[in-house]
């Protein structure tokens, strides 16, 4: 067995002999963390169920072993690992996401605390494995406000919130401490994965505890009291608040919790996690909370606290921030039937969840549930883009169309893998027989991958010159 007085320090390794008393057990935690992490996928039942994708993909040949806490999540072995799994033709149209499986805990642990939340947050969304995993619960109904502190990383939860087709979320970019003053018991739910010293994952990252100290644990600690203060303050009095973090200090775990309770102890109450899955029991602590070791189901290590707000507190100091103008402005009921008689003709339709708003000659999506909230924080974008307007009509956007189409309408395409390949790589379809339409969503499997125009005998691409993949795919 490895020596982990080599690769841990003495500190980290004091906190988890405390928290594992146990000398069996110690080793067992020893022994795992030096083994590689299984891999691990969430159906993405926005666009698929579970049964037709297990259909779908069986000519893989993976062996797919179920997460107890997730229906939808599964633990994957494949003979080929030459190709990446993020490769594959269904992750390449959104049937899944690729996700540790502890990561699905804390959202299955929210909706089985609050079944049919309208107003959801996500107070640290990036990447967006769980914005997207809330969504698939919602059913795209509802309102997601998905926060991401850092600016490089807005950028990486909105393509994947594009690609899994979703439009019921609106992004913001702020310091989550700024929520619960700017956003006073809003919410139904929230989930807060708070940024954490991620001892979790070492069995991915081998350098996760390259930098780590107790001293900097303790400043991270300092931190997640500050975000779970503001999400308890943007949260519904009977509301539910997720706190998890893929760390396994109690410092940044139970204690923060604790300091919660105690900081309104006549307002917050613990929802005890150990029915939550068959062997929950195992990672379940004294108080209730979900602490997984990764040696307790083989998977990252994680923590889920779920609380319910059970009533007000005193408000917190209002913003001084100023929003400025909104540039958008909802759509005439003459330019809402106009567009929407538009995009039925190319395939496109929308659920009255979602309202149309312009700013210049672009036209929006935006879920219904976020309209009152447009006077109250400024957000970074809102549900999705429709289209741009010019002479001609309307250029219907790459996000509107994977999210809206129907993969069997009449004016589908459906292309091969052969052909599918092409498009993924930005090239355009060059098809033995010519199609007569002139302008169609192109679909594998009949999955919308974007919207595409004849011209002559070829399939123009249209495929986002960003999303554009080079090397191997599918096969």
């Amino acid at each position: 067995m490895a020596d982990s007085s080599l690769r841990f320090p003495p500190d980290f390794l004091t906190l988890m002999r405390q928290a594992l008393p146990d000398e069996a057990e110690f080793a067992r935690f020893n022994a795992i963390c030096f083994q590689p992490l299984r891999r691990s996928l969430r159906i993405n039942t926005l666009k698929i169920s579970v049964a037709d994708f297990l259909a779908q993909t069986a000519h893989y040949g993976w062996r797919l072993t179920p997460i107890p806490w997730c229906a939808e999540g599964f633990w994957i072995e494949r003979e080929d690992e030459s190709l990446p799994l993020g490769s594959v033709a269904e992750h390449l149209s959104g049937l899944f996401y690729i996700q540790e499986a502890s990561s699905m805990l804390p959202v299955s642990a929210l909706f089985a605390g609050c079944p049919e939340p309208t107003q959801v947050m996500d107070m640290a969304a990036a990447p967006g494995s769980k914005t997207t995993q809330i969504a698939a619960k919602m059913n795209n109904q509802g309102l997601i406000v998905a926060n991401e502190y850092s600016a490089s990383r807005v950028k990486v939860l909105h393509a994947n919130i594009s690609r899994c087709g979703v439009s019921n979320c609106a992004l913001t970019h702020f310091d989550a401490r700024v929520f619960g003053a700017a956003l006073p018991q809003q919410f139904d739910a929230i989930l807060l994965d708070a940024p954490c010293s991620g001892e979790g994952v070492m069995r991915k990252d081998q350098d996760a505890l390259k930098n780590w100290s107790l001293e900097s644990t303790h400043e991270i600690a300092a931190t997640q009291r500050d975000l779970i203060a503001s999400a308890f303050h943007a949260l519904k009095p009977g509301g539910t608040l997720i706190y998890s973090t893929c760390t396994l200090n109690q410092i940044e775990n139970q204690q923060v919790v604790a300091w919660l309770l105690a900081e309104y102890p006549d307002a917050v109450s613990i929802e005890p996690l150990d029915d939550l899955f068959t062997g929950a029991e195992k990672a379940v602590t004294p108080e209730g909370f979900l602490h997984v070791f990764p040696q307790l189901f083989d998977s990252e290590g994680f923590f889920v606290a779920r609380l319910r707000k059970t009533a007000e507190v005193a408000a917190l100091p209002a913003p001084t921030y100023k929003l400025g103008k909104l540039p958008f402005f909802p759509a005439t009921r003459k330019l809402q039937a106009e567009v929407y008689a538009a995009a039925k003709q190319v395939g496109l339709a929308w659920p009255d969840n979602l309202a149309l708003w312009e700013r210049d000659k672009e036209l929006w999506l935006f879920p219904r549930e976020a309209e009152p909230l447009l006077n109250k924080v400024r957000f970074s974008r809102i549900g999705l883009r429709l289209a741009e307007t010019f002479a001609k009509g309307y250029r219907w956007q790459h996000e509107a169309v994977v999210a809206l189409a129907s993969g069997s309408a009449d004016n589908c395409y459906g292309l091969t893998e052969a052909e599918a390949e092409e498009w993924f790589r930005g090239r355009d379809i060059h098809p033995e027989n010519t199609p007569p339409l002139d302008e169609m969503v192109v679909t594998l499997h009949q999955q919308p991958l974007g919207l595409a125009k004849r011209v002559n005998s070829r399939i123009k691409n249209s495929y986002p010159r960003e999303l554009v993949r080079d090397g191997r795919l599918f096969r």
